[in-house]
């Protein structure tokens, strides 16, 4: 009796470590299905360096799924109703998938169990993207988490995440499956090619994550307390946008790092605290869904942000006068990445230096970063702007210069992304807005002309800043 299966595929795309792969390859008539519907995205549609991405990544895992004598699928539309046409089309008995769990995904997966249990076609849903699911970790009294370290502590004080399931060898494919669409008619691609930069940086893809997590463990890891953050050096993984689409398996990065011949015990814990960071992130939005666009501490919500379309600007642009500031913004709109040190620079400039809503910040990093989570990029805004989880109590004002000087002593990250600076002594560079005309004139700088004057200073943004916070009922503290 032949036993038919729809493979759901959302942000998972590979065939290594995949849960919701591992329950459908039991059928023996199997039809993976990629559903596009940028309308079931709600708030958060893909933004551009995200689409370019996934154009490749489909390319790639279509390519994979041929190589075990699959096809993938692509059709456009609402999922329910896709998913249920097709259902009824090939008399499947299942329907499996990965789940996701940002607001507008949950409610459309509401909407796909809905949809089958009405013509009681049977699924299964798994959670196959994150270590820990966010429904079954809580504290002694039943509540989400709202700090990271107590949350670490709970889901380490648990049993290891399982062993990544390998690949498998063949799926078993379905007669008169579907051709779909073609990828084109996706219109994922940008009509102008910005992407340059993306190109020199990234090959999207499983066997690209794959290769990735062997570099990175058997190479940077060893170094990861204090390589990661160095914005100069190839220090941090670069696995997010590879788990951002689901193309690298968690629970293959986890125990890969647990069985690094080179990395110390510190280095690889540090890893891992950072993935769990990453399930914290996705608790917290679970928990509290409306945290992609409004503030967790309810007193924010009167905090006086300015509206200031000219700064807003020129922090996009990377043209603030801060030269770390402007190295990151740069480098964002080249590649579609930022170290994560000057994210946090970045980030902490646009909320206290200029007053800018955090929101703005999120918006443009969605659009920008291929790497964009939304419950990452939420939580690390809301991190940023004191309006959100995690044991941050008080208000965290970053200081640009003395952050290049700590972690770009030597100003190679802004020298390559600032190129115009590249002749300022070290001494000089890392706030050129302090720095004597005669001596930026013979490094070729003008200030104005050359690169721009500084947007604020620094001590007078510090006390707004805190004046502002004063208005919402806080303490204030630098760090």
């Amino acid at each position: 009796m032949t036993r038919r299966a729809i493979w759901w595929i959302r942000r998972d795309f590979r065939l290594d470590d995949n849960p919701a792969l591992v329950r459908a390859v039991q059928a023996n008539a199997l039809l993976p299905v990629y559903i596009h519907s940028d309308a079931e995205e709600g708030a958060w549609p893909l933004g551009g360096a995200q689409r370019w991405w996934l154009a490749r990544s489909l390319t790639a895992f279509a390519s994979s799924l041929e190589n075990v004598g699959s096809r993938l699928t692509i059709l456009q539309g609402e999922a329910a109703k896709t998913l249920v046409d097709l259902a009824r089309q090939f008399d499947v008995d299942e329907v499996v998938w990965n789940r996701r769990f940002e607001p507008a995904a949950l409610a459309q997966e509401r909407r796909v169990e809905a949809a089958l249990d009405a013509l009681q076609i049977s699924w299964k849903a798994f959670c196959g993207n994150h270590l820990f699911d966010p429904e079954e970790v809580a504290t002694k009294e039943g509540r989400p988490y709202q700090v990271y370290t107590p949350f670490a502590r709970n889901v380490r004080a648990r049993p290891a995440p399982a062993q990544p399931k390998p690949a498998p060898k063949t799926l078993p494919s379905v007669d008169g499956a579907p051709n779909g669409v073609a990828l084109e008619s996706l219109q994922l691609e940008p009509r102008i090619d910005w992407a340059a930069g993306f190109r020199e940086q990234w090959i999207p893809g499983e066997g690209a994550a794959l290769v990735r997590l062997r570099k990175f463990t058997s190479g940077a890891l060893a170094d990861y307390p204090t390589g990661r953050d160095q914005p100069s050096i190839d220090g941090s993984s670069l696995l997010s946008p590879h788990l951002a689409f689901g193309e690298i398996g968690i629970r293959r990065v986890w125990h890969t790092a647990l069985q690094s011949k080179i990395s110390s015990p510190t280095s690889t814990d540090k890893f891992l605290a950072e993935l769990l960071w990453r399930d914290f992130a996705t608790h917290v939005l679970y928990h509290f869904p409306s945290t992609d666009l409004k503030p967790l501490r309810a007193e924010y919500a009167r905090f006086p942000w300015r509206n200031d379309r000219e700064a807003l600007r020129a922090w996009q642009r990377g043209q603030t006068g801060y030269p770390l500031v402007d190295a990151g913004m740069r480098q964002l709109w080249a590649t579609g990445w930022m170290h994560n040190r000057v994210r946090m620079v970045v980030a902490s400039f646009l909320v206290k230096h200029l007053l800018l809503p955090w929101q703005e910040g999120a918006k443009w990093f969605w659009d920008t970063l291929v790497d964009a989570d939304l419950a990452s990029n939420s939580l690390g805004w809301q991190w940023a702007a004191g309006s959100g989880a995690d044991a941050a109590p008080y208000f965290r004002i970053f200081n640009p210069t003395s952050q290049a000087e700590k972690f770009d002593a030597d100003a190679a990250y802004i020298r390559r992304w600032v190129p115009e600076l590249a002749r300022v002594p070290n001494q000089l560079v890392h706030a050129p807005f302090d720095a004597p005309p005669l001596a930026l004139r013979a490094a070729g700088i003008t200030l104005g002309l050359d690169y721009p004057h500084a947007i604020v200073e620094h001590t007078k943004a510090r006390e707004r800043a805190l004046a502002a916070l004063t208005a919402v009922g806080k303490k204030g503290a630098t760090a």
